[in-house]
């Protein structure tokens, strides 16, 4: 149900942006100074604003009522233990053990953000100089989560180890970040 009055809020915003983008401002520039037909705004100009401005207050709001149920049942997402017995090399062999079986690749995968009040500490701390935390605690979070996810397919492969562990990360919008992390689930054997 919030996702559809999310959906129903992006749906009058962008109606709203682009009737006044495309409609209100050129009628604004190029009608409003003649006195004949100028004056206040028209019924319809209005009604745009309002849907621009309520459909934003609809999704904020929808994403708020999401977030606060989606902490009451999660800390984090996907946060279920990652199996521990599972060994981690960044290299293509495990020292001391043989690889018998190569299993295929694994990986996991996020997108992660920070709440807006955090990105504008990060944006002080930008101007002042220093570590900007808020960002390594996010960058620090989403590589627990995507490491956690590798280590699940791992483990539902019968696996014993990964190789070639790497991480990857791209600026998805803003203060978001995807961090991939990728490798081959292997079974090993005493040399």
């Amino acid at each position: 149900m919030v996702k559809l009055i999310r959906r129903v809020g992006s749906l009058a915003f962008v109606l709203g942006f682009f009737v006044i983008v495309f409609v209100v401002i050129p009628w604004v520039v190029m009608v409003a100074d003649d006195p004949k037909i100028g004056g206040p705004l028209p019924w319809w100009a209005k009604t745009a604003v309002y849907l621009l401005l309520g459909g934003i207050a609809v999704v904020l709001i929808s994403v708020a009522i999401e977030q606060r149920r989606w902490a009451r049942t999660t800390a984090e997402p996907d946060q279920t233990p990652a199996p521990t017995n599972i060994l981690l090399e960044n290299t293509d062999h495990v020292p001391g053990r043989q690889v018998t079986e190569a299993l295929g690749l694994v990986r996991g995968q996020t997108i992660y953000a920070i709440w807006l009040g955090k990105d504008i500490s990060a944006l002080v701390r930008l101007v002042l100089g220093g570590e900007l935390t808020e960002y390594t605690e996010m960058m620090g979070t989403a590589r627990d989560v995507a490491l956690g996810r590798m280590l699940q397919q791992a483990a539902e492969l019968g696996a014993d180890a990964v190789v070639n562990v790497r991480f990857v990360t791209t600026s998805v919008i803003g203060s978001a970040a995807e961090l991939l992390a990728y490798g081959t689930a292997v079974r090993l054997a005493p040399v």
